[in-house]
């Protein structure tokens, strides 16, 4: 089957669309301290032509920073969900923990101080989300690691 030459030729086309692929030169000038490159573009010596201004790149404080990927996503969760788990443990400690001191310490300090044992892991790991926000990804996970550590909550581990 022959095909005609002109039916390929259409598939680049609009309907209607007789204008040529490339722009005829208008002659427009370019803007201040532009300067044309390329073929026909060479200045003459006696042309008054500015150098062209130099980029300046600067990082920009208000940039949004880089998405994590699925690794340091799904790494995010484990460690967000031991910090639950360490709220959980640090109430069911405390609970005990509260029980066998308060014949012999000041219920007004043991509460308070108790209370905020079992906010320190959420507290923990808002602080650690919101201050290195800016920071690269490795400071959040090796600060959300230590607390891991020193947030353990020894009354649930050991048994109180």
């Amino acid at each position: 089957m022959a095909s005609d030459p002109h039916d390929d030729e259409d598939a680049f086309r609009w309907e209607g669309d007789d204008s040529p692929t490339r722009p005829e030169r208008t002659g427009a000038a370019l803007p201040d301290g532009w300067r044309a490159v390329g073929k026909g573009s060479e200045t003459t010596p006696g042309d008054d032509v500015a150098p062209a201004p130099e980029a300046v790149t600067t990082a920009d404080e208000d940039a949004e920073p880089a998405p994590l990927g699925n690794v340091a996503l799904v790494s995010l969760g484990l460690l967000g969900g031991i910090y639950l788990l360490y709220t959980v443990g640090w109430l069911l400690g405390s609970s005990r923990l509260a029980a066998a001191t308060s014949f012999w310490l000041e219920p007004a300090a043991v509460v308070p101080a108790l209370w905020v044992a079992v906010a320190a892991p959420a507290l923990w790991f808002g602080g650690v989300m919101l201050l290195t926000r800016a920071s690269a990804a490795w400071v959040r996970f090796a600060w959300l690691v230590v607390g891991v550590f020193l947030l353990l909550p020894w009354p649930f581990v050991i048994g109180v």
